[in-house]
């Protein structure tokens, strides 16, 4: 976006508008913002909730039969128990428990599966002669397994009573589906609900470095025997493995999530869900089953410990011997000390062999500005030019990517100070992949505070992605730190490919003149099938402060509200439910804290598959 001191593009300043998230119906202020409260409040199944989700089951065309396979060695038994109960009180009915011993030492697990077997014909137990460990195990289990869709259990986690009637309705809704995953949350040892994780709906690049589909995932039973289930050598992270294998098979439209709460993940002594350091050899399994899946695919890349959290991943991608030509365009406005610092940062930090600098001058009149440009202008790898027009930043940026000479172009502030010296690297080596249309960068107040991780469509139209968190923090479920998708990204460090912008017809001049362009051009990127990447590995400075000018007159802020109404008549179903921010959290606040009340409709409407999102806001 433009540093223009009177009129700066607001594209993603944090708008709370007068939209509220959907309502759900309850008495009153909620005072007490804890997870148990909003559990209680949006998350709870009692009587009437079980009424209407069985009549609605009833009327499903198809009831298929779902699979679930519960690996057990030296359980603790109440705990198991609990979990058998937990597939026994489910509202929907018809499913097989498939259970394997994996040769336990305490005699008592054999009676307990025994007498459950006994008193369920739903529940069928295979006792394994040795100790084969986790995947061995679960393929017995998997063997067992009769119905079309699987499920997987660990032998002390539980399913909320609705888990497989909200899988069953998505079968009945999406005929192509292959894979359905939801929202999961932690079990306390004193049974405190905890730590929910309200996930991305399928985020490719946040999946290479997280197994954010976890729990639970229901699978396609002939297509994980096409596979050949799971896989010895990944203990710890076979569900990781087994996951990799089995998403390379699928499209993206084949992948759905349901953003309930459909899994409670005990959280003991010893688990990872306890402490993520107790299982550390699970780590390198990940990494493992990760570096051969990149080499199934034929990309190129180093897969690493993130270095902001070890337990994490960074994919690293190779670049091409010959890296392509990359234009850098500035537009800028009488602000000389910025543009040079911009420049000089460019030019002395930035280990990129092959950019040339456009810069865009809006009219600069200001004799110090006149002689900088002049200066800069005498570099080989610059080029200035003049744009006289009243202030316009979408046809800036359109006027500057014509004159660039790079297939791909960097759009950047002149308000930007260079911190890593790859960034352009990583940027481009983001963009070099598959279906990626715009690649976005992890930009830093000189607070070392977060200006920009990312653009979620929340507070009417769009905000930052954690906004002002401090360097060091890893955010929602370390979201601020891992390479990931988002539906936008800000134009004030944006990389794409010349050729697309060009067919895309550029910022819309016409229309968002100052605001909202660069997430209108990425929404449309998104509407070609192609993905918008932020990644962390790309760090400047935004002295966005410095610079920032603000709607300062009657026609200014006239303008302002044209350009949301009309991002926001444009857009209007992905600004109610933006694919990569989960419903459950809040539309107010850029922090991933929980919506009260979530965007959803409440359980006592209970599966509500067709329910549209424009229906509840109207």
């Amino acid at each position: 976006m433009s540093s223009l001191p009177e009129e700066k593009n607001l594209g993603i300043e944090p708008f709370i508008s007068s939209v509220q998230e959907v309502s759900h119906s309850q008495q009153g202020p909620v005072t007490d913002r804890s997870y148990a409260t909003w559990v209680r409040h949006f998350d709870t199944i009692g009587q009437q909730e079980r009424i209407v989700i069985r009549r609605q089951l009833r009327a499903l065309r198809q009831h298929p039969l779902i699979s679930i396979v519960l690996p057990v060695f030296n359980p603790d038994l109440a705990q198991l128990s609990a979990a058998i109960e937990s597939v026994r009180g489910q509202l929907y009915e018809n499913w097989q428990l498939c259970i394997a011993d994996d040769a336990s030492t305490d005699s008592a697990v054999g009676s307990l599966l025994r007498e459950r077997a006994g008193s369920d014909s739903r529940i069928d137990v295979v006792f394994r002669d040795q100790n084969g460990r986790i995947a061995a195990c679960s393929n017995s289990a998997l063997a067992l397994a009769r119905g079309e869709w699987v499920a997987f259990l660990d032998q002390d986690d539980l399913f909320p009573p609705h888990a497989l009637a909200f899988v069953v309705a998505e079968i009945e809704q999406r005929p192509d589906v292959a894979l359905i995953y939801s929202d999961e949350d932690k079990i306390g040892e004193n049974g405190a609900r905890t730590e929910p994780y309200f996930k991305s709906d399928w985020n490719p690049e946040l999946f290479r470095v997280q197994n954010f589909i976890n729990h639970l995932a229901v699978y396609r039973h002939a297509l994980l025997r096409d596979i050949g289930g799971l896989r010895d050598g990944f203990d710890g992270s076979q569900d990781y493995d087994l996951l990799l294998r089995y998403i390379e098979k699928l499209r993206a439209e084949q992948i759905h999530h349901v953003p309930r709460v459909l899994y409670h993940w005990r959280k003991s002594v010893g688990s990872i869900a306890g402490r993520s350091e107790a299982k550390l050899y699970a780590h390198e399994s990940a990494r493992r089953a990760l570096r051969e899946f990149l080499a199934r695919q034929e990309i190129a890349a180093c897969v690493e410990p993130c270095p902001e959290d070890k337990a994490a991943h960074r994919v690293a991608y190779e670049m091409p011997t010959e890296v392509p030509s990359v234009s850098i365009v500035i537009p800028t406005r009488d602000q000389p000390a910025l543009l040079r610092r911009c420049i000089d940062t460019l030019r002395g930090r930035t280990d990129y062999p092959n950019f040339e600098i456009v810069i865009i001058d809006n009219g600069s009149a200001q004799p110090e500005t006149t002689a900088l440009l002049k200066e800069l202008g005498g570099y080989p790898e610059i080029r200035v030019v003049r744009d006289e027009g009243p202030f316009n930043f979408s046809r800036l940026i359109n006027f500057g990517v014509r004159h660039a000479r790079g297939p791909i172009v960097a759009l950047l502030n002149d308000d930007i100070e260079v911190e890593d010296r790859g960034w352009l690297r990583e940027m481009v080596s983001q963009l070099l992949q598959k279906d990626v249309g715009a690649v976005g960068a992890r930009l830093w107040y000189p607070t070392n505070t977060i200006q920009h991780g990312g653009i979620i469509l929340i507070c009417g139209v769009a905000a930052h992605s954690h906004w002002y968190l401090p360097r060091g923090a890893h955010g929602y479920f370390n979201r601020a730190i891992l390479q990931q998708n988002f539906s936008a990204v800000t134009g004030a460090c944006l990389i794409l490919r010349k050729q697309l912008f060009e067919e895309l017809g550029g910022f819309d001049e016409q229309n968002l003149a100052v605001s909202f362009n660069d997430v209108d051009f990425c929404l449309r990127v998104g509407q070609r099938g192609l993905r918008i990447v932020w990644t962390p590995y790309a760090n400047l400075w935004h002295h966005e402060s410095a610079s920032r000018g603000r709607q300062r007159t009657a026609e200014e802020h006239a303008r302002f509200m044209r350009e949301t109404h009309f991002i926001q008549e444009k857009w209007t179903a992905l600004l109610l439910r933006d694919p990569y921010y989960n419903p459950n959290l809040t539309a107010q606040a850029f922090d991933f804290s929980l919506a009260w009340p979530p965007r959803l409709p409440p359980l006592s409407q209970g599966l509500c598959p067709d329910t549209s999102l424009l229906d509840l806001a109207s």
